[in-house]
């Protein structure tokens, strides 16, 4: 993985969908550089703008298209349906190597939400790992997190968030991402334990919609809350 400069230009790929959106506001506000990408530039333009306008020019956004989004930037966030996960990173392998990839990616059936149903792979992340292979790192984090608390910007969000990844320094990278955002992360491990995280958003979703909810969330209690922020001892 390439040195990232800090604070990284990152290129969220799905940018226009409301999770993309929810981060790409978050970091913003803490002074990252955003480029919104989408496969259409008329598309990424106007979520550009629309957050533009939401900031009321205290951020400048950029939309592009998903190839020259994820060329310019220094890590790319994927925010993008699980049925369009594979054609996307197959069309963006060759920009992406050497990168950090960080994957949001759940594998959802819109028919069946409730209900986790993993891929061949075990996982999304795992899904990605076959398709980039070991030139680009991947970290899988921000998966059970909702949108409506990422657009409210004077709000505690009580939700952790859970970072696997292929590398130590994968996940490092995206835990100063996390913390950026204004939430608590945790080192979840090797990307195998993505399975685990992202089964558990069908579930959230299951209780908000039992409950009458949009934004259950979970966190890591026994351990303090400023461990999560130490280096690897």
């Amino acid at each position: 993985m390439k040195e990232i400069p800090y604070p990284p230009t990152i290129a969220i790929i799905g940018g226009t969908g409301k999770e993309g959106k929810g981060l790409a506001y978050r970091w913003a506000i803490a002074g990252y550089r955003l480029i919104i990408g989408s496969r259409s530039t008329e598309k990424a333009l106007a979520a550009a703008q629309e957050l533009n306008d939401k900031l009321h020019g205290a951020a400048i956004f950029q939309g592009m298209d998903n190839l020259q989004a994820a060329a310019i930037a220094d890590l790319v966030v994927l925010t993008v349906p699980f049925a369009v996960q594979r054609e996307m990173l197959k069309s963006l392998k060759d920009t992406l190597q050497g990168k950090l990839l960080v994957d949001v990616t759940v594998p959802l059936n819109p028919q069946k939400e409730t209900r986790v149903q993993m891929p061949p792979a075990g996982s999304a992340a795992q899904e990605a790992h076959e398709i980039l292979g070991d030139e680009t790192e991947i970290a899988a984090a921000f998966q059970n997190i909702s949108y409506e608390n990422l657009m409210k910007e004077n709000i505690e969000i009580s939700c952790d968030v859970l970072v696997t990844g292929t590398s130590k320094a994968a996940r490092s990278k995206t835990l100063e991402l996390v913390k950026a955002v204004g939430l608590i992360g945790w080192d979840a491990g090797p990307i195998e334990n993505s399975v685990v995280v992202e089964g558990m958003t069908s579930i959230l979703i299951g209780i908000n919609k039992k409950y009458g909810s949009t934004h259950a969330g979970i966190q890591i209690t026994g351990v303090e809350r400023e461990a999560s922020t130490l280096p690897d001892r």
